[in-house]
């Protein structure tokens, strides 16, 4: 019976110590994450960039840029999804700048960022100039140490 409770103590202390091993520190990868999302809109970007940025997310993230992608439904092909979306945009800029303002932590399932970026360019589609300053918030749902959905916010 001794050697039961000292088997079970035993597990109940190795589950808990590797529970707590999981779990990252959140602020860390907010900074992270701004650093490689940032490092995508720069005029010199290129795909390494954009997939270093996407390593932080799941296979199947869910993505909302209010208001012009309202659903955030995550599906297999939601990685796949925002790349062909950042590929067609990658170094449309020929100016860019961000500034991380904010990083909230929600236990360890949500982040939220707060930042402002400048931009020029050129649209890839039109071929029209496009200059714009704005402040975004950027709410991450966090799965393990990926991104499951992104929710994306001007002021």
């Amino acid at each position: 019976m001794k050697n039961i409770l000292v088997g079970i103590t035993a597990l109940l202390l190795s589950t808990s110590a590797l529970a707590q091993e999981s779990q990252i520190d959140l602020k860390a990868f907010a900074q992270l994450y701004f650093e490689k999302m940032a490092a995508t809109q720069a005029p010199d970007a290129t795909v390494n960039e954009l997939e270093e940025y996407l390593s932080l997310l799941k296979d199947d993230v869910g993505h909302a840029h209010l208001p012009w992608v309202t659903d955030d439904s995550r599906t297999s092909s939601g990685k796949a999804e925002m790349r062909k979306g950042m590929t067609f945009y990658l170094g449309a800029h020929t100016d860019f700048s961000a500034e991380l303002l904010d990083v909230f932590t929600f236990n360890h399932s949500a982040i939220a960022i707060r930042y402002k970026n400048n931009a020029k360019g050129v649209h890839p589609q039109s071929n029209q100039p496009i200059e714009y300053s704005q402040v975004m918030m950027e709410v991450l749902e966090m799965e393990g140490d990926k991104v499951a959905v992104i929710r994306k916010y001007h002021e």
